[in-house]
């Protein structure tokens, strides 16, 4: 495995050529018309065009994916996070095309990527799930009642074949469950090609912690502890860091063994990620998803442990022995933060702020890391995720890590389009940030104090 395509853009396409050099690997980008001067096409070795800037005629295209494989001469592809790299279709496509799939296997991707089954994979793999109805497409009025009723409000609808916070809605009411349950089956028949949904009980005082775990292929794997994501808008991650200052010893061992039980039930092969809800009330946690794929949020773990998961799914799927890897080998050491820098307007609901960047610095040391597709001078399109940077820090414990972040978010310049940077620096000062009191409804409980920095 000497040539890698990297079926992706942005910021985890640069992370994969870098690791890709550092195991002395050519790195292939793929671009759309819209990122034809992008970063991750200047840094690789070299670049093929797949298709204009929509995203479902050129990275989504997995024929002109698999062509642009072709051309390069890649005898692997490592498709990063998000598009398709959960896409269970595309990654049997690769292996048949002779290619190495930098992943699980596609029947892995399939089972997980399935959130009804992954639910029942889970809970009879031991692993707590939260009470929710079966998936289904269509059906009476009454029938859906009747879930509703069985799963208790206030609840979500969620689209089977979702991810990443789209297809999920929540319910507070029996009367509204109808007209949410259609309306999120139409949105998921659109977006995923699937139409189906579930119920599921929603945890008002809820954390959103996540295990790093990494599969050998064979029944084995381990666990890199875990990161707490429940700083979200619109379900989707801002903040994240590891630890999480809501687990106690007992409840960090039993909910990553869970992970890690379920990932060698499974005979997972690389790096994924099983998502949990913890109930601050109980102290009780519950299965949520597996992602079969590398984290946008991955480099806090990379922080605490000092391992490198790009690396070592690389060397995996080159067929390196990593069968030493232990659990006892694997160590956490202070506390890491991570910040995701957004062209978008908090007060105006998040919305994306394309623009060129007219000036984007940012700090450098010990213990600092910038993960970013963009230079300045870059421009920032309307077509994909408005994310411009992630900052990582790291401290001796998460005091520490929350002073230095601060000081990271004052040292970083960012003009042209509108960013959420005062509202990060709003959250880390705020008092509930800083003692730990954080829960996925945390923006919006306490939005009107962090816009008023802004």
């Amino acid at each position: 495995m000497k040539r890698v395509l990297i079926a992706n853009r942005g910021e985890i396409a640069c992370r994969v050529i870098a690791a890709c050099r550092g195991l002395g690997m050519d790195a292939i980008a793929v671009f759309s018309d819209a990122d034809r001067e992008a970063r991750h096409v200047r840094l690789a070795d070299e670049a093929h065009h797949v298709g204009p800037s929509r995203v479902d005629r050129s990275y989504l295209n997995m024929d002109a994916v698999l062509e642009a494989a072709r051309t390069a001469g890649a005898d692997a592809i490592h498709p990063g996070y998000g598009l398709l790299s959960e896409n269970a279709g595309f990654a049997e496509a690769v292996q048949r095309a002779g290619l190495t799939w930098i992943g699980p296997e596609p029947a892995t991707i399939a089972a997980m990527g399935d959130k009804g089954r992954a639910r029942a994979i889970a809970a009879d793999s031991g692993v707590p799930v939260l009470p929710g109805s079966p998936r289904f497409a269509e059906a009476a009025s009454d029938d859906i009642a009747a879930h509703g009723a069985a799963t208790g409000f206030p609840l979500l609808v969620k689209a089977a074949g979702g991810g990443g916070g789209i297809g999920m809605r929540r319910v507070d009411r029996p009367e509204d469950l109808v007209a949410v349950v259609e309306a999120t089956s139409a949105m998921a028949a659109r977006a995923f090609g699937d139409p189906t949904v579930y119920l599921e009980r929603y945890v008002p005082k809820a954390r959103h912690i996540e295990v790093q775990i990494f599969g050998f292929g064979d029944g084995r794997a381990v666990h890199l502890y875990e990161r707490e994501c429940s700083v979200q808008r619109r379900f989707q991650k801002v903040i994240e860091e590891g630890p999480s200052p809501a687990l106690d010893a007992a409840t960090r061992a039993a909910m990553t063994g869970a992970a890690v039980a379920l990932a060698a039930g499974q005979n997972y092969a690389g790096a994924g990620t099983v998502e949990f809800i913890f109930d601050d009330e109980t102290g009780r946690f519950y299965f949520l998803e597996m992602n079969t794929r590398i984290q946008v949020e991955h480099a806090v773990t990379e922080m605490i442990t000092g391992m490198d998961l790009v690396r070592m799914q690389l060397r995996l799927a080159r067929g390196d022995d990593v069968s030493a890897l232990a659990q006892d080998q694997v160590s956490a050491r202070g506390h890491a933060i991570e910040l995701r820098v957004y062209a978008e307007n908090p007060a105006k609901n998040y919305m994306p702020s394309p623009g060129r960047l007219s000036r984007a610095r940012f700090p450098s040391g010990d213990g600092i890391r910038v993960d970013t597709g963009f230079e300045e001078g870059d421009e920032i399109t309307p077509h994909y995720d408005p994310l411009i940077a992630k900052l990582i820090v790291l401290g001796a414990d998460r005091a520490d890590a929350i002073a230095r972040g601060r000081a990271m978010l004052g040292e970083t310049h960012v003009e042209g389009p509108a960013t959420n940077l005062a509202l990060l620096r709003a959250v880390l000062d705020h008092p509930a940030f800083r003692e730990g009191r954080t829960f996925t409804n945390f923006l919006d409980i306490h939005k009107s104090e962090l816009l008023a920095p802004a």
